[in-house]
């Protein structure tokens, strides 16, 4: 649900926190429930860049900075995509032990209204959770979901020459 510059995306997922944690955090292969991207940074601590990459690593679809990092609770991040230019939003993850499993909530918060990223980040924020709840629980997101992945790998060779990873440095 969104109002003007904020959203909340909730899910309880059947999985130990560290796992939720280890899934939004991992830097050693793609993030599923982040669109197959994956995370690139010197290191996970509040300062540092952050860039979500294509699978094959040679285009960057988000930059941002590491604004809050406490295992295995929260992690904040600001959020701009590299191929439009609106100003920077903020994702916030909160985990919680809950009822045996995890609560997850990811907030996005100062949402430029009107603009692609505010359509783009509403629209993919209850597939980011819901993918998430999956890979955790199951191992893999659902069917059409790795479809998808497959549609952006084919369509990759086609991204904004803007977009390559030379262009955004840590």
């Amino acid at each position: 649900m969104a109002d003007s510059d904020k959203a909340v995306f909730r899910v309880q997922i059947n999985g130990p926190i560290e796992e939720v944690w280890k899934e939004i955090t991992r830097q050693d292969k793609p993030q599923a429930c982040m669109f197959n991207s994956q995370l690139h940074t010197r290191e996970l601590k509040p300062g540092e860049k952050m860039q979500m990459r294509t699978k094959s690593g040679k285009f960057v679809g988000v930059v941002g900075e590491i604004l809050e990092f406490d295992p295995p609770r929260r992690y904040a991040h600001t959020f701009k995509f590299t191929n439009c230019d609106d100003p920077p939003c903020k994702v916030i993850y909160d985990l919680e032990q809950k009822d045996g499993g995890t609560q997850f909530t990811m907030t996005l918060e100062d949402l430029p209204a009107g603009t692609k990223t505010a359509k783009q980040m509403l629209q993919g924020g209850k597939l980011i959770v819901n993918t998430l709840k999956r890979v955790v629980e199951t191992g893999k997101p659902a069917l059409g979901v790795r479809l998808l992945f497959v549609l952006f790998r084919i369509m990759e060779p086609i991204s904004p020459k803007s977009q390559r990873v030379e262009n955004w440095p840590l």
